[in-house]
């Protein structure tokens, strides 16, 4: 028989093996973690997966099912008396209609906008999954809950990784403890997160974090006050699954920001952008290559030249490989443009895809505040046009002259980025992916300001939205300090902005206008005559005038004299 001492010395050893055996079990199971991003092991998730998947199922399967109420079927609300009061008070700070947003289901229904071309798409079954990551900053409750409701129900449980509610150090009530039980209750499969950042990271910034967050394969970036639409992920999908170095955007349809009524227009249209680098919407006009590619339908995926920014999908490996967004860059603004510019001009290509469908509220105004109030956009801009537009950085800094003294941060990681990926030149991507885009001092008769030497005034926008028709003015010259003041004459003779030209009637003392150039002359053709000085409407045989008008008024057609109210320059002459 063993003694005391001899047992309890082999018991103290065992345990010793055990105690180790279990701290080596436990620093595996940590080097797996940390491997796979994952809590779970393998057969525990499986097992949670499978006690899950009749929610999961029942999830999707009951999103259409028929409801009534405010706003189901993406009706408008229309509130009236006080409670309607109340509602344009409160949106004075949220800028939308809080009042109705909360009196809709937080999984309303929506009506179907696709092309019914759409519908009979078919899809391959193996598609890649996705991480959906939805940035907010003190964003209101049911918006932000009424996207990730849509995209949880609206996204075959199959292809939905995960969706990502990424925190940008919101303080608002409710979004704290409130917003992680109301997620954990609601989503007991964990397909919805909330991560938080610690410290005010801003729009740019958040979106890296979210990404790095995310493990699904493909990335969807959403606005927090989204509504994802019937059959909007799988198209996505598949077309990043046949080709990842496509970046792609959702056929984005209106919210109402007053009566939250989801837009049944269903059409779709291209990005592109002015030379002060502000996003717009192009018209969509197939291109030669689309035609004779077998593209071109409005149904079909779309080549476009830039996006909008906030609602956008890309295959997260490629993401990262492209270079993301730039860290410099602060809170919002530009973002957009940069990684637009540089998709393209790195290998890679950006479309629409009209089949996706999602719903977007389209503020007047940004409900929350940028810290320090900084000029975002314009330092954001600044620090793109110096990495990625060459020498047509001239065009954004004839704008902004302003900025040109302005510390735009450290460029140097973004250029040797540009190095690394080979990229090509701006004038590559000008020339093969926007051919359209009018560019200001090249291929023009002259340009710059339009100067009636004797009063020294100049035909001048007045600061008034190109996107209106409004009439021109004219004002003291400033000399190049004023980008109103640049004009083009074009070599189809149209006296001309970028994107709108200026038209007149042609009667005796009536007014220019300034109208969307349409290319076909008319109206919209000037001759100017360089010894002269005259500048004609050719259609009415008029003149360009300044007789009795101030700095401040709207310039005027009056019959030829060859007097000197009716004597011009141009600043720049290149072909005349």
């Amino acid at each position: 028989m063993l003694s005391s001492a001899r047992r309890f010395f082999i018991r103290r050893r065992y345990l010793g093996w055990t105690s180790a055996a279990g701290v080596c079990l436990l620093l595996i199971c940590i080097i797996y973690v940390l491997s796979t991003g994952s809590w779970e092991a393998p057969k525990l998730r499986a097992v949670a997966n499978g006690k899950y998947a009749d929610l999961k199922k029942s999830r999707y399967e009951n999103r259409n099912r028929h409801k009534q109420g405010p706003g189901e079927y993406g009706a408008g609300v229309f509130l009236q008396g006080e409670e309607k009061k109340n509602a344009d008070e409160l949106a004075k700070k949220e800028a939308f209609n809080i009042i109705a947003s909360d009196g809709i289901a937080l999984d309303r229904s929506l009506p179907d906008v696709r092309n019914p071309a759409c519908k009979s798409v078919e899809y391959p079954k193996d598609l890649p999954t996705a991480s959906v990551v939805i940035i907010f900053h003190n964003e209101a409750w049911t918006p932000l809950l009424r996207t990730a409701h849509s995209v949880v129900n609206r996204s075959p449980p199959q292809y939905l990784h995960e969706v990502i509610l990424l925190d940008d150090a919101s303080y608002r009530d409710r979004l704290g403890e409130e917003l992680d039980k109301y997620v954990q209750d609601t989503w007991p499969d964990g397909v919805v997160k909330v991560v938080r950042v610690k410290e005010r990271a801003g729009l740019i910034r958040a979106r890296i974090a979210g990404a790095k967050a995310a493990t699904g394969d493909v990335l969807i970036f959403l606005d927090s006050h989204c509504e994802a639409n019937e059959g909007w992920l799988e198209p996505l999908l598949a077309r990043i699954g046949e080709n990842s170095s496509r970046v792609l955007v959702p056929g984005i349809d209106a919210i109402d920001s007053e009566t939250l009524e989801y837009s049944k227009n269903g059409g779709i249209a291209v990005g592109g952008f002015t030379w002060s680098l502000h996003f717009t919407w192009s018209p969509f006009v197939p291109t030669k290559w689309e035609l004779d590619q077998g593209f071109g339908k409005e149904w079909q995926p779309l080549r476009s030249p830039t996006m909008p920014g906030g609602l956008f999908a890309a295959d997260r490996k490629y993401f990262f490989d492209v270079g993301a967004y730039d860290p410099g860059m602060d809170v919002w603004g530009g973002e957009n443009l940069e990684i637009s510019f540089r998709v393209w001009m790195c290998g890679g290509s950006l479309e629409f895809i009209p089949c996706s469908r999602v719903g977007h509220i389209f503020r007047s105004s940004h409900p929350y505040t940028f810290p320090g109030n900084k000029d975002t956009h314009g330092i954001n801009s600044m620090r793109l046009a110096e990495v990625w537009m060459d020498e047509y950085k001239r065009l954004f800094y004839m704008h902004r002259r302003d900025l040109l003294k302005q510390d735009m941060g450290d460029i140097s990681e973004r250029k040797a980025l540009r190095e690394r990926l080979k990229c090509k030149s701006f004038s590559w991507y000008l020339e093969n992916v926007y051919p359209e885009k009018f560019i200001i001092d090249e291929k023009v008769l002259a340009y710059g300001m339009v100067r009636n030497p004797g009063s020294n005034l100049c035909l001048d926008t007045m600061g008034k939205d190109e996107k209106t028709r409004f009439d021109i003015g004219l004002f003291h010259c400033q000399n190049g300090a004023s980008a109103n003041e640049v004009f083009s004459l074009s070599q189809k003779n149209e006296l001309r902005r970028e994107e709108a030209c200026l038209d007149s009637v042609g009667a005796e003392g009536s007014k220019v206008s300034l109208n969307p150039c349409h290319g076909h002359k008319g109206n919209q053709e000037w001759r100017h005559h360089k010894d002269s000085g005259v500048i004609v409407h050719v259609p009415s045989g008029k003149c360009l005038d300044v007789s009795g008008l101030k700095s401040g008024d709207s310039v005027q057609l009056k019959k030829c004299n060859g007097g000197n109210d009716q004597k011009w320059t141009i600043e720049h002459y290149l072909d005349i």
